[in-house]
């Protein structure tokens, strides 16, 4: 039995649906389905009571839910264990990064790593930022870099979590350079085209909370396009779609190409910090040379 079958078996009990178990699972509905299908032709039995609402586990089901939970909470912890004591053997490290990082320093913190230890092996986890953090507290990665709003306080406030600040970035509204002018004719006339994030994201959260509130009181704002990655609302504004706003130190080369003008100078704009997190503990050798390394690298 897998470890994912043991998850999607779970994941119906505990929601009571089909639909919404797909969802936590990440998958299509679809998808779910055939693999719930593939699931009970292995087993040979009908695990699940479909004529209930809300769909709920068969008896003889029902009585191994205990026994699947501890099973699957066991291989999690086995291949925590077995990728944990991989990278403590000091020449692998794994690094959770949120996207726009990932795009702007990680390329050169890379290079630093192989220039260091040419036979070490580095993963990045790109992700959101919420996504980052759980993957440090669930040690499926050895270091986070994430972002922070220089009003707010860390990301995460716990005694057996490292962090520290090791630079500053901008987020800054951006667009194509040959219509920078078409948006301050705009904005006169009360009126402004965006591309938005979700506010379930990092970027989502901080324009709702400090941008959109004093654009808001100038011009009218249309949620043009919406888009969790930076990168494509940074490719989105050069195209025309809308106002981006991007961390500077991903939208720099852009601006300095001629692709995108930075319009902070008629627009809100807010300060960031990047931090760098990791488990309390004695780190390897290599997750401490990257953990200095990003530190300069942001300097």
């Amino acid at each position: 039995m897998h470890l994912e079958w043991l998850e999607d078996i779970l994941a119906v009990a505990e929601t009571g649906s089909f639909s919404e178990a797909a969802d936590r699972r990440r998958l299509t509905h679809s998808a779910f389905s055939r693999r719930i299908r593939a699931i009970e032709a292995y087993v040979g039995v009908e695990l699940f009571d479909r004529a209930r609402k809300p769909v709920a586990l068969r008896p003889v089901t029902a009585e191994q839910r205990a026994r699947m939970a501890e099973l699957a909470g066991g291989l999690r912890q086995l291949l925590a264990d077995l990728r944990r004591g991989d990278r403590l053997s000091g020449e692998r490290i794994v690094l959770a990064c949120q996207h726009a990082l990932t795009a702007s320093f990680t390329p050169e913190l890379a290079g630093a790593v192989a220039r260091r230890l040419p036979t070490a092996k580095l993963r990045v986890r790109s992700a959101n930022r919420g996504d980052c953090l759980t993957l440090l507290l669930s040690r499926e990665a050895d270091l986070a870099f994430v972002y922070r709003l220089a009003s707010d306080g860390p990301p995460l406030r716990a005694d057996y979590v490292d962090w520290t600040d090791i630079g500053d970035d901008r987020l800054v509204p951006v667009f194509r350079r040959d219509g920078a002018e078409a948006v301050r004719a705009g904005l006169a006339e009360g009126r402004i085209t965006v591309v938005a994030y979700p506010q379930t994201v990092f970027f989502g959260d901080v324009l709702a909370r400090e941008v959109f509130p004093a654009l808001q009181r100038r011009a009218d704002v249309l949620r043009r396009v919406e888009t969790a990655l930076t990168l494509a609302a940074q490719e989105m504004a050069a195209g025309g779609v809308g106002v981006a706003w991007i961390p500077q130190s991903l939208a720099r080369r852009a601006v300095e190409d001629g692709r995108l003008a930075d319009l902070s100078d008629r627009l809100p704009a807010c300060d960031l910090r990047v931090c760098a997190l990791r488990l309390a503990g004695r780190p390897s050798a290599l997750e401490a040379f990257a953990w200095e390394e990003a530190a300069r690298l942001l300097r």
